[in-house]
């Protein structure tokens, strides 16, 4: 059985080649015969000595049978093993010897190359003596001179591998190929562990940030709202619900103490640009007693800074008009947006300003727009992407009217613009009722115009005769309940009071005299009128006038301390 597998390993070797391509011829160099193969061309494939040597291991195993004993036998496999890395290396020696021939010869055709080294320099001097350059004498040369340069270098590479493997002892050439197996194994075996290593990172760093995306999420603006009171660096607020509550009681009584040596400019909010009667019935009811009224026209989907300066144009353009000191009251957004004018422009301000009364505004932000803008959260790019669509396609405002009133940038421009303490502040808060009848409230926002329908008179049979009537029909939406959602929301989740877009605590600006009503109103009650009306109890236009005749005591009870000072001063 050895002795099959020996000899069937030694056909496999190429001892034997009876193709028509090779032959097998016996050369000598000095006095030692070899025996080497050639193909077709000449070239020579591989020496055939190691052949001989094979057959000289085999004959005694001819002559006796079979092997005595296992010695013999691990003997005989390393013998072959080494036999098979030396043809192998005689295989790859002659590819190199067949490579570098073909090389020599194609680089006789290109007769016009320089010479790119030390010795092809010499070359080329000592050929210059010839008759031309380019005959084809100093081509054959530089061929013979190239090639026999190269066939240098490919013989010492290849012996010095062949002695580097003679160098290790018999008994480990045979296991030359096993361990070069085992190193690439090896290496695969730790590339694949370093790559499970990195998807196994990968994934845990996905996990992470998902994790940290509800997190975010979850957490939401728990630590910004109130973040005003927090600061001790604000000013403290001041209580002034209780003569507010007197105030409007006298003019319920018909006591309407309001001056008309002040100018009254309405601020709106966001998306009131959308809403006609936006503070039209509050205009109306200052105008019916002799005020002087404005509502400021504004695009309510602009930036606080956008419209701080717009503002501060139409203020300055009231006062050197009228010669008045302009009263402000800001509802929502609009009362920021005052705010900002005044913190911003107070030097070409100052003198034309009296008050400012900010109503139903987040002056410290809100946690709505907040919680849709806040980056880091779950679907975060895409809610932006919808907010975008809806305030800048088709509203065609600025998604910065809504990024200004995050928690975020609200204490950016707060802590980098200050209030002027020269004139007084009103703060007004409410609270938006979340029982279930509000869901039934309907809103009036606007009118829509009938078109002008034909229609015969009554008791008229003359065709001619007919009365071309048009009307208005009121616009309501159920805005109430949409704030009472809002509302609950905010209540469980925050464990935030709210008017359902603005806490009661971020409506506080420091050092402002702060309204605290009992009355459950939403955020949108004090700019448009609801279709359920109590006469028994105030309207939005009876609270703004209280609102703005606690704004000018305020401002006259501080010019008097003021005087009072400078005399005692004096």
């Amino acid at each position: 059985m050895y002795k099959s597998a020996l000899l069937g390993a030694y056909v496999l070797m190429g001892d034997y080649y009876n193709n028509d391509e090779t032959s097998e011829t016996y050369t000598t160099v000095g006095n030692v015969p070899n025996s080497c193969i050639l193909d077709g061309c000449g070239y020579q494939l591989a020496n055939t000595a190691p052949c001989h040597a094979l057959r000289n291991i085999l004959c005694p195993l001819d002559n006796v049978g079979l092997c005595s004993s296992v010695n013999d036998i691990f003997s005989h496999i390393l013998a072959l093993s080494s036999h098979m890395t030396q043809r192998f290396l005689f295989f790859i020696e002659n590819l190199v010897l067949r490579d570098v021939n073909r090389h020599s010869e194609d680089l006789v055709a290109f007769s016009g190359c320089q010479p790119r080294s030390p010795m092809d320099c010499t070359d080329k001097s000592a050929f210059e003596d010839g008759p031309s350059s380019s005959s084809p004498e100093i081509h054959e040369n530089r061929s013979m001179v190239v090639e026999e340069e190269l066939l240098g270098n490919a013989r010492f590479e290849v012996a010095k591998m062949y002695d580097n493997i003679r160098g290790v002892p018999f008994i480990f050439q045979g296991l030359t190929v096993p361990l070069l197996c085992l190193k690439l194994a090896s290496k695969f075996a730790v590339a694949c562990w370093r790559l499970s290593l990195s998807y196994i990172r990968c994934t845990q760093l996905q996990l992470s940030s998902i994790m940290s995306r509800v997190q975010r999420t979850l957490h939401g603006s728990s630590d910004d709202i109130g973040w005003l009171q927090c600061n001790p660096d604000m000013a403290p607020v001041e209580d002034g619900t209780s003569r507010f509550l007197e105030v409007l009681e006298a003019i319920r009584n018909g006591e309407h103490r309001l001056p008309n040596s002040f100018l009254y400019l309405l601020i709106p909010g966001l998306f009131s640009n959308h809403g006609p009667l936006y503070f039209v019935g509050t205009k109306r009811f200052f105008s019916k007693m002799g005020l002087t009224c404005h509502i400021a026209k504004i695009h309510s989907e602009a930036s606080v800074e956008h419209n701080a300066w717009e503002l501060k144009q139409y203020i300055e353009e009231l006062y050197w008009g009228s010669g008045k000191r302009v009263m402000l009251l800001g509802h929502s957004k609009g009362g920021v947006d005052a705010a900002a004018a005044l913190s911003m422009f107070w030097d070409d301000l100052k003198g034309k300003v009296a008050g400012l009364a900010l109503v139903q505004s987040p002056y410290g932000g809100t946690p709505v727009a907040s919680d849709i803008l806040r980056e880091g959260q779950i679907a975060d790019k895409e809610t932006r992407r919808i907010m975008e669509l809806i305030i800048c396609k088709l509203i065609k405002g600025d998604i910065r009217a809504l990024e200004d009133l995050t928690y975020e940038k609200r204490k950016e421009f707060i802590l980098k613009n200050k209030l002027p303490d020269e004139i007084p502040f009103i703060s007004f808060h409410s609270e938006a009722s979340i029982a279930p009848g509000v869901l039934a409230t309907m809103t009036h926002i606007a009118h829509a115009e009938l078109p002008w329908l034909p229609l015969l008179k009554f008791g008229s049979e003359n065709l001619d005769e007919l009365e071309l009537p048009g009307g208005q029909v009121p616009v309501a939406i159920p805005l109430s309940a949409a704030m009472a959602v809002c509302a609950l929301h905010l209540q469980l989740r925050y464990g935030e009071k709210s008017d359902g877009v603005v806490t009661c605590r971020d409506a506080e600006v420091p050092g402002s005299v702060v309204i605290r009503p009992d009355r459950k109103l939403d955020h949108a009650w004090m700019v448009y009128s609801s279709r359920k009306k109590n006469p028994s109890e105030p309207n939005a236009s009876e609270m703004c006038e209280a609102i703005l005749t606690l704004l000018v005591e305020i401002g006259v009870e501080r010019n008097n301390r003021e005087k009072g000072d400078c005399v005692d001063q004096s």
